[in-house]
């Protein structure tokens, strides 16, 4: 597990994490998109939080909703999917907050392996701010052990 995750802002509003992974778009986007795999590995394991509940209708026009504790307290995550295109492209909003970010992530198979790029654009320089490093760290441990998992799930590539 030598990839590396990357964080860039690319402008006041946007931010751009990207990642290799060694398996294939099919198995990435099934780890993104079905919930009993996607709670295996979204939480940050350092942060001491949990999630208490996860649903994804994982559709043009469906909705999701993530439930995390951290401690005596908790918080939700909630959108609505925009795009869903198997094993290419996600877009979904962030609806909690007063003005919704929009995230999209795209899935490029490379010779059995997975580019994906997570795009966030948020709705002001001051959201993205309020987002901070914290985020961009916590995306890094996240896709280490979305790493992890696709090694369980048998999806890692070799010379056959």
């Amino acid at each position: 597990m030598n990839n590396r995750t990357t964080v860039e802002r690319k402008s006041e509003r946007e931010l751009v994490v990207t990642r290799t992974f060694d398996a294939p778009a099919r198995i990435v986007f099934e780890a993104w998109t079905k919930p009993e795999l996607f709670k295996r590995w979204w939480v940050p394991k350092s942060m001491g939080m949990s999630l208490l509940s996860c649903d994804m209708d994982v559709r043009v026009g469906g909705k999701y909703r993530l439930e995390f504790a951290h401690g005596d307290s908790q918080a939700a995550f909630f959108g609505t999917y925009k795009e869903a295109t198997p094993h290419s492209r996600l877009v979904w909003t962030n609806e909690e907050g007063d003005e919704d970010s929009v995230t999209t992530v795209t899935f490029e198979e490379r010779g059995g392996k997975t580019l994906l790029v997570m795009h966030e654009l948020y709705p002001s320089k001051e959201a993205l701010d309020a987002a901070g490093t914290g985020a961009a760290d916590a995306m890094s441990e996240t896709f280490g052990q979305l790493d992890e998992l696709l090694a369980t799930l048998g999806a890692r590539t070799g010379p056959s």
